[in-house]
């Protein structure tokens, strides 16, 4: 009770509540001196709000209370009192600085809180930059700024440029340490620095392939015991030992790394052991090779080093544990998400377009690339042991197959099967039936391996010229997959050989379309429009394809070839000097120089190309006749001889080039060896008139009994041909008048009355015979006569086995057939060289 308090009568109980500080108001403010002062003197320091008021004293205020008693207030802030202000001076200073006033401005001036009147600032005090630690400053950041040029000019490339910087910023640190030896600062030498300068000079040495400078230098870093971790760039130097191919200093500098790094660099270590195996597979060393690999996949197994063990067990020939090394390889996990994740749901739309920010991203073609590669490797691996681990390769093939089929890679099986069937192939066992059933087996498989077999297929029957069954495979092929370029190649082929060359070309455009760059689709439609007769688009095709293929021999031949045929031989023979350049020991390409510096008129140039053309390739018809011809020309009847004796063993039983030879012996004046060869040409070639001609006269010139039999034998033969001309024409007379009689009798016209009476039928009865019997007897005189070769014919004329002196060198370019679905061209008929199509797997 004692805190309880009771009213009194006479005290308010409302009493104080007006009451109130003064300062706080705002309507007696233009009274208030104080407040007036202040904003007067704005740039000056603040007055304290303890102006005198009128009616009060200079001094603290007393505010009343709600008991009626004043509390006595120093200021508005609660600061004490430091003062009166006088009229005309100003305040004096408080121990508090305000910001923005100042007390050397007289009272009345601007209100200015920034002191924008004051003018600029000051300038800064400059650095004086003689003295020695500003000079080390300056120095270590020009050092620094070489380095960084350095690294920039090698990543673009200009290995040159980043020498140059590197060996500058090594002329500079060397500066800056002898200027901190002079300054007495040694013991403050920047040695990450000096690191930094000898690493990037021994990085610029090695890119520019100056190794003993690069060693040198990565020496002066090993032995500096001052660097940690220094003993890591032995791997560096160990790496140009190999580059070098000095493979024992390479193992032993390997090895030294590999004992200074701690385990607790796992990776590192792994990859240093890796390498030490690759140097020892250089040097042969396969078990020490093996040694190494089998630890790395016992620790970290990985693609690289599974395959690389594969070659080891296939080099020294242990089949057992090739299989064994081919489950290692097939079960390392590559550590990249399943496809299915970058499949988009149809519900959840936020999910869905982050998938599709990543489906392309840099991480999913880092993974994509990753698989891809690791299915190289076990394609390869499998290609190669599959022979070696079984006797068959088709049991060693099954064998991988299985395998695979078991592993995370089950869609590479198909691909192996369908390479099961091409290694068939390029063992030129075309007719092996497995091969074909291999490929047919696909025919109800998924659309992408059923697209590469029925591919393959279709190039087989190609060919094998069974032209219908390509077209069939080559139509199933492009149902399964009508994107697949290889067979809209294979589908224009066939249209191709059937000589519908405007539908050819469509197919050629969409596999264009389908695959830009497919050069073989853009030289078949090269091609077919040569055959349309479309030369400018001929042209345009060839010429964006040699800007593809820049070496390709066949594309410049037919580019030369082209402009041949567009009357314009000078582009012909530049273009045919690029296809020698390319391919100098092409015969054709130096006959065809031959024959266009022939119409020019150039008769030295030409001989140069021919005499080539028959150094490289001494059985063209074409070039040695016109090589004996050229030197009966220049009256070097002797060189001739050679030629066309060349031609006679090429052609033995042309008759002609027998006579060229003794024509050479008889205008070289050798009249002996010219009756001679006269002699044997006819014991050959007995009913040849020529030879009997030459005979007569070259035996009356020498005066030889001989002439009259040989004169004898000519008369005969000269009438046996004259004979059996008229035959051949008295046959075609006869033929013609039977066809124009059975044309009349056909007509049905009746014979008259008039033209009857004079019918005498045993008359025109014995003339029928007669007739007839000599018909029979002229008949088989003039089969006889025209089974005899002719003046000019040999013997075997009539025979089918007939020497072909044609030739195409398997080298040069081809013409006339269009390119099938191959990507490598046959060399010298060996099909092994050739890949079928682009379905094949990575190699």
């Amino acid at each position: 009770m004692e805190h309880v308090h009771l009213a009194v009568e006479e005290d308010d109980l409302y009493s104080g509540y007006n009451d109130y500080n003064p300062t706080f108001d705002s309507e007696e403010l233009e009274n208030d001196v104080g407040f007036q002062q202040a904003v007067r003197t704005s740039h000056g320091r603040r007055p304290p709000m303890t102006a005198k008021f009128p009616g009060t004293p200079i001094g603290p205020r007393s505010l009343a209370s709600s008991f009626g008693a004043r509390l006595h207030m120093a200021s508005s802030m609660g600061r004490p009192m430091t003062g009166a202000v006088q009229d005309g001076s100003a305040r004096p200073m408080t121990a508090v600085k305000a910001a923005g006033y100042t007390t050397s401005l007289s009272r009345g001036s601007a209100f200015d809180p920034l002191g924008q009147s004051r003018g600029p600032a000051p300038a800064l005090e400059a650095k004086n930059e003689d003295t020695p630690e500003e000079k080390i400053k300056i120095l270590e950041k020009k050092v620094n700024d070489l380095i960084e040029e350095s690294c920039m000019a090698q990543s673009m490339g200009a290995l040159q440029v980043a020498l140059e910087k590197a060996k500058e910023a090594g002329r500079k640190e060397r500066a800056l340490v002898r200027q901190r030896e002079q300054s007495g600062s040694a013991d403050h030498i920047n040695l990450d620095l000096t690191y930094s300068v000898l690493l990037n000079l021994a990085n610029q040495y090695t890119n520019n392939e100056m190794y003993p400078e690069a060693l040198n230098s990565y020496q002066i870093i090993v032995k500096n015991k001052m660097f940690s971790n220094a003993g890591r760039l032995k791997v560096n130097m160990a790496n140009i030992y190999f580059k070098q191919k000095n493979y024992p200093k390479a193992i032993k500098f390997y090895r030294m790394a590999l004992d200074q790094i701690t385990n607790a660099h796992k990776e590192m270590r792994i990859k240093i052991m890796q390498n030490i195996g690759v140097v020892f597979i250089c040097m042969g060393q396969y078990t020490d090779a093996i040694t190494s690999f089998e630890h790395i996949m016992s620790e970290s197994p990985n693609i690289k080093t599974g395959f690389n063990l594969i070659l080891c067990y296939y080099a020294i020939g242990d089949r057992e544990r090739m299989k064994k090394a081919f489950q290692k390889l097939i079960s390392v996990p590559l550590g990249i998400d399943d496809e299915d994740k970058y499949i988009p749901s149809n519900e959840d739309t936020s999910s869905n377009m982050v998938i599709e920010a990543i489906k392309n991203d840099k991480l999913h073609q880092m993974e994509r690339d990753l698989k891809t590669l690791a299915e190289k490797y076990i394609m390869t691996a499998a290609k190669l042991i599959a022979p070696a681990i079984e006797t068959l390769f088709a049991t060693g093939f099954d064998w991988c197959v299985d395998m695979v089929k078991s592993s995370q890679y089950v869609e590479l099986a198909n691909d192996l099967e369908i390479n099961k069937a091409i290694t068939y192939l390029r063992q030129k066992d075309f007719n092996q039936v497995e091969a074909v059933e291999t490929l047919k087996a696909f025919e109800k498989k998924d659309s992408r391996v059923k697209s590469a077999a029925a591919t393959n297929l279709s190039f087989l029957y190609f060919l094998e010229k069974d032209y219908d069954q390509a077209d069939r495979y080559a139509d199933l092929a492009m149902n399964a997959d009508r994107y697949n370029p290889a067979a809209l190649i294979n589908k224009g082929n066939t249209v191709f050989v059937k000589q519908d060359y405007e539908k050819a070309a469509e197919f050629y455009k969409e596999a264009l379309r389908n695959d830009s760059s497919c050069t073989e689709g853009l030289y078949n439609l090269g091609l077919t429009y040569q055959r349309l007769n479309r030369l400018e688009e001929a042209l345009d095709c060839f010429l964006k394809l040699h800007a593809i293929l820049r070496n390709s021999s066949q594309v410049m031949y037919q580019l030369a070839s082209l402009y041949e045929l567009l009357e314009n031989p000078e582009q012909a023979i530049e273009w045919l000097m690029q296809v020698i350049s390319v391919t100098p020991t092409d015969a054709q390409a130096l006959a065809k120089l031959g024959e266009l510096h022939d119409g020019e008129g150039d008769k030295s140039q030409a001989f140069q190309y021919y005499y080539e053309s028959f150094r490289y390739f001494p059985s063209n018809i074409h070039v040695i006749e016109w090589l004996g011809a050229y030197y009966i020309e220049t009256q070097f009847c002797e060189k001739a001889i050679q030629y066309f004796e060349r031609a006679t063993l090429i052609q033995p039983t042309q008759v002609k080039w027998q006579l060229m030879v003794a024509s050479c012996y008889r205008r070289s004046g050798n009249s002996q060896k010219a009756l001679e060869t006269y002699k044997e040409i006819h014991r050959k070639f007995p009913e040849n008139v020529e030879c009997l001609r030459f005979l007569v006269r070259l035996c009356t010139d020498m005066q030889l009994k001989e002439a009259q039999d040989y004169a004898t034998k000519l008369k005969k033969v000269e009438k046996m041909k004259e004979i059996r001309e008229q035959r051949i024409k008295s046959g075609r007379e006869g033929s013609a008048r039977s066809r124009r009689e059975g044309r009349e009798s056909s007509a049905g016209s009746a014979v008259s009355q008039s033209e009857s009476k004079h019918f005498n039928p045993l008359l025109d009865s014995g003339r029928d015979s007669g007739r007839s019997s000599s018909s029979t007897k002229g008949e088989r005189l003039s089969a006889k006569m025209r089974s005899l070769p002719g003046s000019n014919e040999p013997y075997e004329a009539s025979s089918p086995k007939e020497l072909d002196a044609s030739y195409v060198d398997p080298l040069g370019p081809q013409m006339d057939r269009p390119k099938t679905g191959v990507k490598k061209r046959v060399e010298d008929d060996d099909f092994a060289d050739e890949e079928l199509g682009d379905d094949l797997l990575p190699e």
